[in-house]
């Protein structure tokens, strides 16, 4: 009977956080087309700094090793000096700073784990690395939130603007426009309350490093499963060429 108490309140816990995604879904903008940074390890090493210094702090990677870092170019040694906290190795995985138990205290709940984030999150309005890269640079100052934060891409979201060093305090600008006889507040553009470390495009790219480095880690492998999947492809091709043409050689005298 316990155990039947358990698995209806897990269900009625997931409708609830489904509809909590549907509602944040529905409300928020379009989503702005993430840049491809895949290839580029430039722009990866310096997503992964940003993950490391900004992201693991509150939510982990468990299921990416630091090690695996040395695909993207990274030497080990340059792992440990630039990525690694004190009491990590190169061949753990990586895990928050956080303590859960301050995190269920500060946040309500432990933040997801954002190794898979960037596939996760796709929807209607585009892949998961779009919405990534929208969340990132839609944060705005809204003082009736216990974070002082709100969020475009995400109302009502939980999670402070833990960027807003490097992209300054912001807030919307809305249009009003009349949409079925009703008056309806149309996002229109932003403003800048206070700069930040960086410029607005110098941000972009930043936010693009970084969403690229997260796609990366949800499956490091896509690359090469792209490169074989075309040289497969070829193959076939060819090999379709030649039974096409042995077919056609051995059928030729038989009428």
């Amino acid at each position: 009977m316990k155990t039947l108490k358990k698995l209806a309140l897990g269900c009625v816990a997931v409708l609830a956080l489904a509809g909590n995604c549907a509602f944040a879904a529905s409300e928020g903008i379009a989503w702005d087309k993430a840049p491809n940074k895949t290839n580029d390890l430039g722009a990866l090493q310096n997503g992964a700094k940003l993950f490391v210094n900004y992201c693991l702090n509150c939510h982990s990677a468990a299921f990416m090793r630091y090690n695996r870092l040395t695909d993207i170019g990274l030497t080990e040694q340059q792992i440990k000096d630039n990525l690694l906290f004190a009491t990590d190795k190169v061949g753990e995985t990586m895990k928050a700073a956080i303590d859960p138990k301050q995190a269920k205290d500060w946040f309500g709940g432990n933040p997801p784990d954002l190794t898979l984030m960037a596939r996760s999150r796709a929807g209607a309005g585009g892949s998961g690395a779009d919405y990534l890269y929208t969340y990132l640079r839609t944060y705005y100052r809204d003082e009736t939130k216990a974070t002082g934060w709100n969020n475009l891409a995400f109302p009502n979201v939980g999670m402070p603007h833990v960027l807003w060093e490097l992209q300054g305090a912001r807030e919307p600008v809305y249009d009003t426009i009349e949409e079925h006889g009703q008056k309806v507040a149309v996002f229109k553009s932003w403003k800048q309350i206070s700069p930040g470390t960086m410029t607005p495009l110098q941000y972009d790219q930043a936010m693009g490093d970084l969403v690229g480095y997260m796609q990366w880690m949800a499956e490091p492998a896509q690359n090469t499963r792209v490169r074989v999947g075309v040289w497969v492809l070829m193959f076939l091709l060819i090999l379709t060429f030649v039974a096409w043409r042995l077919n056609a050689a051995f059928w030729k005298d038989v009428k």
